[in-house]
């Protein structure tokens, strides 16, 4: 894939990438996509030169050690401060994600002054890319939008949905039976997390593969939200 530029149709370029693997986009594909070139293909990248910082970003910067005008976005696309800690910022963003500084990035940007922004409505996002997708190939697809979030109880970061369209996100095994015929009562699979965190094993950030196609999968087809997998703030333990 080439590296992208605001106004690029993302949606085009998965298409002519997997012509020119010899690939065809088949119905029922699920293609995930790195949040990063959705974001730049949507203008959603910030000159930090061009910001000025509050007097609470240069507080915090003082503690976390992180430039102020970085703290100063992060704030600026935060609901609120979940947990400060050191240097780290952990902050709800409108979008409902609970994630390191509002998912504000300053890596594989290109430019060194610059940062990238999640995208303002990720499942819009995927829907576009989708809907261009069927235009394109008549292939009926799921789209994911991935990103790299921490885990509150583990180490290490996994690839997560932000975004998706033609899928649920949730696979709900609640009222089933178990192979011993015991009811499921709580069970939820969060399908969209597991296949985002699947596609990061061949999307590696320093190989230029900000795409990979899964083929195969069982899921289930609606318009797609994300929303079921944000937990509500009243079922939220640990906050």
């Amino acid at each position: 894939m080439p590296l992208v530029k605001p106004g690029d149709s993302i949606a085009d370029q998965i298409v002519e990438a997997a012509k020119t693997a010899s690939i065809q986009i088949q119905a029922s594909d699920i293609i995930v996509v790195a949040q990063k070139i959705v974001s730049k293909a949507e203008g959603n990248v910030l000159d930090l030169s061009t910001v000025q910082p509050s007097s609470l970003a240069e507080t915090i910067a003082k503690t976390s050690g992180k430039d102020p005008r970085h703290v100063e976005v992060i704030l600026r696309e935060s609901a609120c401060i979940v947990r400060m800690r050191g240097a780290h910022l952990i902050v709800e963003t409108p979008h409902g994600f609970v994630c390191a500084n509002a998912g504000v990035d300053r890596s594989n940007v290109g430019a060194n002054n610059s940062v990238v922004l999640l995208p303002v409505d990720p499942d819009k996002s995927a829907k576009r890319i989708r809907d261009r997708i069927k235009k394109l190939t008549g292939a009926n697809v799921g789209v994911i939008v991935s990103d790299t979030f921490g885990r509150a109880w583990r180490n290490g970061q996994v690839n997560v949905a932000i975004g998706v369209a033609g899928l649920s996100p949730v696979i709900d095994y609640r009222g089933t039976s178990d192979m011993f015929g015991n009811q499921l009562c709580v069970t939820q699979i969060a399908i969209a997390d597991e296949l985002s965190s699947a596609a990061e094993l061949v999307m590696r950030k320093s190989d230029r593969i900000p795409v990979a196609i899964i083929r195969g999968v069982t899921y289930v087809t609606d318009d797609g939200s994300i929303k079921p997998l944000i937990r509500p703030k009243e079922e939220d333990l640990f906050r």
